[in-house]
């Protein structure tokens, strides 16, 4: 009697219903989203910036004054409380007007054009400066790297507040001057960052590969180790566009910004600041509420990418 050897049974389909499908590979991208949106306060503040970069963008269709005109100013409207009307009762001054005669809402919109501006150009001459430095001293190392990193400790031990006053007085008044004092400010944090970030990455492996497959410097430099220097590059971008507006607020304000005739939101607290104690907090108040607000919606998006994009501060 011979036995009957066992056969394998055939392994069965398992038919998956349409609607309980795997769902797509989520991309870094589609990650990074989702992880952003966890947190109320960072999309609250993302709204808020959105808000106020398109009053900064559209500032000159949506003021019912231009500001830098001073054909449309007039003494005689100088100090009135929100909700007045000029005197002929032709224009209603929602936020009421400065010492000159001013509008505020409109020397507030464009105000925000003003640091908006100065923030985001100082920050990004400062990082394409910072990052090509920090690049440049964590891929050639040695001495480079010794001398490079000894200009950003001197750069970075003294106050960027009196760097750019001493730049400033000078230079002169003006936007161009400003983002110079700025990026001399700022382009030290940025080439820090970037140094660290790509001596970590540079003793990996895929740069080991790159540099046996015969690469060359620059398609290594910035077609491998850049782009992985992105993530903390991008949470430093935001927080300093954050500090280069109020660097430029607290230089306007102390008389070193731009001239009288271009009002930033500085130099419109600083117009109102001698009469606070008068009973004329409007001058003062609704310029210095602005700058609050659009300071702390920057810090409230950067503060969240900055816990999303480093895993050791993710809660």
């Amino acid at each position: 009697m011979t036995a009957v050897p066992k056969t394998a049974a055939a392994p069965t389909a398992i038919n998956v219903p349409e609607d309980e499908a795997l769902p797509p590979p989520q991309t870094p991208f589609r990650r990074f989203v989702s992880d952003f949106v966890e947190s109320p306060l960072a999309v609250l503040g993302l709204i808020v910036f959105t808000i106020v970069l398109l009053i900064a963008v559209l500032a000159p269709y949506l003021s019912p004054q231009n500001p830098y005109d001073l054909m449309q100013l007039d003494i005689m409207n100088g100090k009135l409380p929100p909700g007045s009307q000029d005197m002929y009762g032709e224009m209603t001054f929602i936020l009421g007007t400065d010492d000159q005669g001013r509008d505020l809402l409109s020397g507030i919109f464009y105000g925000l054009r003003i640091s908006l501006f100065v923030g985001v150009a100082s920050a990004f001459i400062s990082l394409v400066i910072g990052a090509g430095v920090g690049l440049f001293a964590a891929y050639a190392g040695g001495r480079w790297d010794s001398f490079l990193m000894r200009i950003v400790d001197i750069q970075l031990s003294f106050p960027a507040i009196l760097i750019a006053l001493i730049l400033l007085a000078v230079l002169g008044q003006g936007i161009d001057k400003i983002i110079v004092a700025l990026v001399v400010t700022q382009w030290a944090y940025y080439a820090r960052t970037v140094r660290g970030s790509a001596l970590i990455e540079r003793s990996k492996e895929y740069i080991e590969a790159a540099h046996c497959l015969g690469l060359g410097t620059k398609r290594i430099i910035f077609g491998h180790l850049l782009p992985n220097c992105m993530p903390p590059l991008i949470v430093v971008v935001t927080m300093r566009v954050a500090y280069a507006v109020m660097l430029e607020a607290t230089l306007s304000f102390l008389g070193m910004g731009l001239p009288i005739t271009e009002p930033s939101l500085g130099l419109l607290i600083s117009n109102g600041f001698e009469y606070m104690l008068s009973g004329k907090y409007w001058i003062s108040f609704f310029p210095g509420l602005a700058l609050l607000i659009t300071i702390v919606s920057i810090n409230l998006v950067g503060d969240h990418m900055r816990d999303i994009l480093n895993p050791r501060l993710q809660r």
